[in-house]
């Protein structure tokens, strides 16, 4: 007779409870008996919070979570699946052999990931997308349990190099486990980093839209699993995207296997010179725009850890190399008095909204500025909760410039009052033009994170436990806050370094590693850790003191 184990369940919304099964049940057949009706949303379980498929079977008294597609982690397997799905439905229906035809997966624009065919035969049109699409929602409708194989990690490799995947290939020659898990959808398998849905029925949300040379796969919102009402590709983003990725290319470095096999060949110290002089270019070429444009104030915004401080120093250089002389101003000193600020949902102030700063006082100040007045310049007191004038005041001058940085700065309220041509606004971001393989692709959300788990714990003493527990919190007001607004800049700069990985690498393991197994932040951890082994690591003896990686790992010249 199978041992009984004894069970706490508990599924979202609900409170836990226990229940008694035989040894050896899958955590479907758990789900099934808890769920009536549909199931679909339920996509993977934290059996004692550690993340598990709903295949994994239970042999011990255990703790179990079952998790839907709207939490964070469900949302990225949803997200993984159906690349799958899109990649099986598209083998459908051109119906032709892999090596003759590739799609690649190559970033993330708005609510949905950029695709490119690759296919001499076969252009990219609304008919053949209805195609595929008619084909995905097909797939969906048959419940088709998505499965995952084992095989030799050398095998796995030489089958890539056949199907004309090369970046599958690159990643898997610098894999150090003998062993390596492939997924599989009917007769489409394929490589993924990270767990999958259980089924195609839990898929139920997608489309296809053309989009410049390739199409966008739309992903729903995370929070209500819907789509969009209508998608609209972010233009400038996708521009800067374009051209890191056009980067890429010419240096032969698209993928991680690619990048690996350069720090292979000893190349990993000119390829950080080449890195650094593009960048230093882009900001010149940012700081001859504002010049040409005869803009006096220049508002940067970009979310967390994209390197604001470092770049407005550097551009502050290039204006001064022209004959400028840049001002820097922190919005966060046009916080309004604490009594003021408005609270959340919670009861507790929310810093983080545009309705906590003083824009009246904002625009005033600048306006007054353009007009050559003298001013006094607030600073807030975060102690007291309020500003203080304590005698720091400005004039510009005919070569003045003021560099304003705040996470409102590109939100249209913050120049209202002031003439249009005053101003020039710049968002930042780490938008990574690497990838893993061809269809999987390096969240820029996670270089970030990387670079805030380094940077706290140099700069603030914080644990990576503690970065990880705040991220979604951050997340939040990034989304409200600085996404919405990223189209009205007049220049982006995309602040990722393609050699930053593997230079992190050894500054964020051992933050990583230090992460206690019974937190909630350690399945968090311990997927970074997984994303880390793909990269060889290097010596960043050559990185430059004024380059922006400085910001995160130490050793720079600019106070941080």
């Amino acid at each position: 007779m199978a041992k009984e184990i004894k069970v706490t369940v508990r599924l979202s919304g609900n409170e836990a409870y226990e229940k008694v099964f035989q040894s050896g049940i899958t955590l479907y057949e758990i789900l099934e008996a808890s769920v009536e009706g549909d199931n679909k949303d339920y996509v993977a379980a934290l059996v004692d919070k550690q993340l598990k498929e709903l295949t994994w079977k239970i042999f011990r008294d255990a703790d179990i979570e079952f998790i839907t597609s709207k939490t964070v982690i469900g949302f990225d397997m949803y997200k993984r699946s159906l690349i799958l799905l899109m990649l099986k439905a598209v083998k459908d229906v051109l119906n032709k052999a892999e090596g003759d035809y590739r799609i690649e997966v190559m970033y993330s624009l708005g609510r949905g990931f950029f695709c490119r065919l690759e296919d001499s035969d076969t252009a990219i049109t609304e008919e053949l997308l209805a195609k595929i699409k008619t084909r995905m929602k097909e797939l969906v409708e048959a419940d088709i349990r998505l499965g995952k194989k084992t095989g030799i990690t050398a095998d796995m490799r030489k089958r890539f190099e056949e199907r004309d995947l090369p970046g599958k290939a690159a990643l898997l020659k610098f894999r150090r486990a003998s062993r390596t898990n492939v997924y599989y959808l009917d007769d489409y398998e394929d490589y993924y980093y990270g767990y999958m849905v259980p089924s195609t029925g839990c898929l139920k949300e997608f489309d296809l839209v053309s989009y410049d040379d390739g199409f966008v796969l739309v992903i729903p919102e995370r929070a209500t699993g819907k789509l969009p009402e209508a998608y609209k590709a972010p233009d400038k983003l996708y521009s800067v995207l374009r051209k890191s990725e056009d980067w890429g290319r010419k240096l032969n470095i698209t993928c991680v296997g690619e990048l690996n096999q350069r720090v292979v060949d000893g190349g990993a110290s000119n390829l950080i010179l080449v890195q650094e002089a593009l960048m230093e270019k882009q900001i010149a070429d940012i700081a001859q725009q504002i010049i040409d444009g005869d803009r006096k104030i220049i508002l940067i915004a970009g979310p967390s850890s994209s390197g604001k401080t470092t770049f407005s120093n550097r551009l502050s250089i290039q204006l001064m190399a022209h004959g400028m002389s840049p001002h820097p101003i922190a919005m966060d000193n046009f916080f309004k008095e604490r009594v003021d600020t408005p609270k959340d949902a919670d009861g507790n102030y929310d810093f983080e909204c545009v309705g906590a700063m003083d824009l009246d006082l904002f625009n005033g100040t600048m306006s007054r500025l353009l007009n050559g007045e003298e001013v006094d310049m607030p600073t807030f007191d975060f102690t007291q909760g309020k500003k203080v004038y304590d005698g720091n005041k400005l004039k510009m001058n005919k070569d003045d410039v003021l560099v304003v940085e705040g996470i409102h700065a590109l939100n249209p309220l913050s120049t209202e009052s002031l003439p249009k041509d005053s101003s020039f606004k710049i968002y930042i971001s780490a938008l990574t033009q690497l990838n893993i393989d061809e269809h999987n692709r390096i969240s820029t959300t996670d270089t970030r994170l990387l670079r805030r788990i380094v940077r706290d714990a140099r700069t603030r003493g914080n644990t990576a436990t503690k970065t990880i527990s705040m991220w979604p919190s951050v997340r939040r007001g990034e989304e409200q806050n600085i996404f919405p607004f990223q189209e009205e800049a007049d220049a982006m700069f995309n602040s990722a370094m393609i050699y930053e990985l593997p230079a992190i690498k050894q500054f964020a393991e051992p933050l990583l590693f230090g992460v206690p197994e019974d937190s909630d932040e350690y399945y968090e951890a311990k997927r970074l850790l997984k994303f880390l082994d793909y990269f060889i690591g290097i010596d960043v003896q050559s990185i430059p003191q004024h380059s922006l990686m400085r910001e995160f790992i130490g050793g720079g010249c600019f106070k941080v």
